[in-house]
């Protein structure tokens, strides 16, 4: 079931327990034992300090969480760079390091990618969890353990922006304003963007996002017929070519919307996954030599995320809007809070 853990029918009677959070049916959530697999010499046991929480789909029990910080308990024979009670933020994705992708550096596209969470492997809303000490990267002293696990969805904006080669010439649009482009947004400014907008259906978002640095917000429709109107408000808010477009809602409408506004020999960037298929305006954008690219989850993130927070240059903490504790009670709350919207960005675990 994943190097986290193994399932809790396996745990021994007279051992520690090591209590995690299981989905165990539809919407149904049960904390219960989760035994960790033995140290190996490269791996760290790590104490979960901080968990955000997400929506999950599983077919069987499983234990749930990706985006985490935590302290080392315990460290492999082999392991030189952490040792117990230093703070790390966990990269949730383990690579087999043997195919071809994972040799070109694009280890994310991994085919054997095992990653926190995705069935059949289990999460890391545990107790403790043992994992690669190279995906334990160390916090500096002014980045908090809350901090550090945000820096799971920031590196899929900071992904996105080095696939997109945002720079300080580069005027962006981002499509949808909640936890992705919001994140997104912060990490276009870091790479230097001088001018960012950002659409979405909901003011109380786009209020957010106004708050958090957006130059301009445009409110747009589910309407399929008022694509060519809003991209004319996107421009004149923007007040310029849109260069690169970030797509984080991933729909018909969103993506044709992007594909629209983004200026001849621009680039669009299709970061969520709202829809499996797409009807697009693709013919007209190739006319105009408009790239899309795709990406999926990130690679090499991690440094950076943690020197933009440790610099001043990203503040997440505005987005961190619910705390819970980890009893039974509290964690059927997070996540009916997480679920139902409202003002919710992020819901953090602290453990």
């Amino acid at each position: 079931m994943g190097k986290g853990g193994k399932s809790h029918e396996e745990t021994k009677s007279g051992e520690d327990e090591n209590m995690a959070a299981w989905l165990v049916g539809l919407n149904t959530l049960k904390i219960q034992p989760f035994k960790l697999p033995p140290l190996g010499p490269h791996d760290a046991r790590v104490r979960m300090k901080t968990m955000r929480c997400a929506d999950f789909v599983v077919k069987e029990p499983m234990v749930i969480g990706h985006e985490c910080a935590g302290i080392i308990e315990e460290v492999g024979s082999e392991v030189k760079n952490l040792v117990p009670g230093d703070r790390v933020a966990l990269e949730p994705g383990i690579s087999c390091w043997r195919c071809d992708l994972c040799k070109d550096g694009r280890y994310n596209l991994c085919p054997e990618m095992k990653f926190f969470a995705t069935p059949p492997v289990h999460g890391s809303l545990a107790h403790q969890v043992v994992h690669p000490a190279d995906l334990c990267f160390k916090l500096p002293d002014n980045v908090s353990l809350e901090e550090g696990a945000m820096c799971e969805p920031l590196s899929v904006g900071v992904h996105a922006c080095r696939r997109a080669n945002i720079g300080p010439e580069t005027n962006v649009l981002v499509m949808g304003a909640g936890p992705i482009g919001l994140v997104t947004m912060m990490a276009a400014r870091a790479f230097g963007a001088p001018r960012i907008v950002i659409v979405d259906v909901d003011d109380n978002r786009l209020s957010v996002a106004k708050n958090l640095g957006a130059d301009g917000i445009v409110k747009v429709s589910t309407n399929m017929q008022d694509v060519a109107e809003e991209v004319e408000r996107i421009c004149k808010a923007m007040g310029g070519g849109v260069d690169v477009s970030f797509d984080c809602a991933g729909f018909n409408k969103t993506m044709s919307t992007a594909l629209s506004a983004t200026c001849a020999g621009g680039r669009v960037c299709l970061v969520g996954m709202g829809h499996h298929e797409m009807t697009v305006p693709l013919t007209p954008a190739a006319a105009r030599e408009v790239d899309v690219i795709g990406i999926f989850r990130y690679r090499n993130t991690w440094p950076l995320c943690i020197e933009f927070l440790r610099s001043g240059k990203i503040d997440v903490k505005p987005l961190i809007t619910h705390r819970f504790g980890f009893s039974q009670k509290e964690v059927e709350e997070a996540f009916e809070t997480s679920a139902g919207g409202g003002s919710a960005i992020k819901v953090m675990f602290n453990l």
